[in-house]
């Protein structure tokens, strides 16, 4: 089993071109069907600590895995059981079918429960609901096993978008990738449903298929012995009436390892001290030090408010907009700019820019990205960063504590202070920064403030790599 941070995600149609393309190798449907079906079994004998297995198997390739998986199970010495939505279909999944010499239960809502249920069912592809029976056995039993484990996906999971074909798909505790990962695997409400996801490598080659990786932790820049604060970093945060806003982006920055932190305001000098607080002007942005600028935080929606936008779009200073400035903003115009530009929209803010757009978080941001040539950070529990050229990352396991106000001013400053200290494309720099929100966040555990958020990050620098 392989950690799924860093990896690569495959929509349907990537797997099938990578599994296309082993076999055009020299694999076979078979062979592939084995790898998958082994990798199965010995990752079930390790974490079922003896106990009865229940392996539910459908009539495609998915099934044949399962057929696999018990077999292999079986001749470990481990105690299983296989239950069948009826005969396989395709000549791998019946050859599979026939490796299993045990006896074969019928898939119903009166099937004896197990400690441990494997889900072979239906996988990658699934286009249509689930049997209403079908769904009502599989949940029954999953909500009985001490350990539910799905195969590729839960039964029932739109493979690219995360969403269910239907209703009453369970949540399970593991869900174990083939090949690669998918996007139902890191998109809500999928990931929730998958629980803890880890690969089963069946030797496919995708390097060249997927532009979408799950984020993993990022390599930071680290103060050296001739580092000066300019030098780590200076971020300009351009604020508003609303100063708390844009005062929490200027403590993030600090936080997230800054060196010098600007904060173009009108409100009165407050701690930290450290925090260099002046009155805007326009003139104030041609600071050639400034190595990123974030506005949006605090910023309002009126005239004032426009013409700082304005400003800060004209400069040659990279850029992250956020909040009120987004409301503010005519995506199509940024392609304009040769500065690196980072938006964060959450949701209503997206759609407010861009529509509600088509296929899944990840099109959708990708789309975004493309349209307007700058980073797309699509905050959320699942939240996806895209850059012009279709690249993109996935956040795992956002803290749902997350959802209070303020935490998207600190993402903001965190984002500015990675984009400032370069070199940095905007897609690593908007990772690195949900990255270190997130653990900050993790670090926390529960019912935090925004304040709280900020003061964590350094704890969060310090386990990045």
């Amino acid at each position: 089993m392989i950690p799924i941070e860093g990896l690569p995600i495959l929509t349907a149609a990537q797997m099938r071109a990578a599994e296309e393309a082993a076999i055009a190798a020299g694999a076979s449907v078979s062979t592939l069907m084995a790898r998958a079906g082994e990798g199965v079994a010995a990752a079930v004998h390790r974490l079922a600590a003896g106990g009865e297995v229940l392996v539910l198997c459908g009539p495609g390739d998915n099934g044949g895995d399962g057929y696999i998986a018990a077999a292999a199970l079986r001749r470990a010495g481990h105690p299983v059981r296989v239950a069948a939505l009826g005969e396989p279909r395709g000549d791998a999944a019946v050859a599979a079918r026939n490796g299993w010499t045990g006896g074969v239960e019928r898939l119903s809502a009166d099937l004896a429960p197990a400690p441990v249920l494997v889900d072979a069912l239906f996988g990658t592809g699934l286009s249509r609901p689930l049997d209403a029976a079908v769904q009502e056995a599989l949940g029954a039993l999953a909500a009985q096993a001490r350990l539910s484990i799905a195969v590729d996906l839960p039964s029932g999971l739109d493979t690219d978008s995360g969403e269910p074909v239907g209703e009453g798909v369970p949540a399970f505790d593991l869900t174990l990738a083939l090949g690669a990962l998918k996007p139902a695997h890191v998109l809500q409400p999928g990931a929730a449903l998958c629980g803890k996801v880890r690969v089963i490598d069946i030797g496919l080659a995708q390097e060249e298929v997927g532009q979408v990786r799950a984020m993993d932790r990022p390599l930071l820049k680290r103060p050296q012995p001739s580092s000066h604060k300019y030098s780590r970093g200076m971020v300009a945060v351009v604020s508003g009436p609303m100063h708390g806003a844009s005062e929490l982006a200027a403590r993030a920055a600090y936080r997230a390892g800054a060196g010098y932190v600007l904060l173009l305001t009108g409100g009165l000098p407050q701690p930290p001290h450290a925090i260099v607080r002046k009155p805007w002007r326009d003139q104030a942005l041609a600071d050639h030090r400034i190595g990123a600028m974030v506005i949006g935080p605090g910023l309002g929606r009126d005239d004032r408010a426009r013409a700082k936008l304005a400003a800060a779009l004209g400069s040659d200073r990279a850029l992250v907009i956020d909040g009120d400035a987004l409301h503010l903003l005519e995506p199509d115009r940024l392609r304009e700019r040769a500065a690196a530009t980072v938006l964060t929209p959450h949701a209503g803010e997206f759609k407010a820019l861009f529509g509600d757009g088509e296929g899944s978080k990840i099109a959708r941001a990708q789309a975004a990205a493309a349209r307007s040539g700058a980073a797309v950070v699509f905050k959320g529990a699942d939240t996806v960063i895209a850059r012009p050229d279709g690249q993109a990352s996935v956040a795992l396991n956002a803290s749902p504590w997350l959802s209070v106000a303020g935490t998207g001013d600190v993402l903001a400053g965190t984002i500015g202070t990675m984009l400032a200290q370069g070199p940095h494309d905007p897609l690593a720099a908007a990772s690195a920064g949900v990255w270190l929100h997130g653990e900050a966040a993790r670090l926390l555990g529960g019912c935090f403030l925004a304040d709280d958020l900020a003061e964590a990050l350094p704890q969060a620098l310090a386990r990045a790599r």
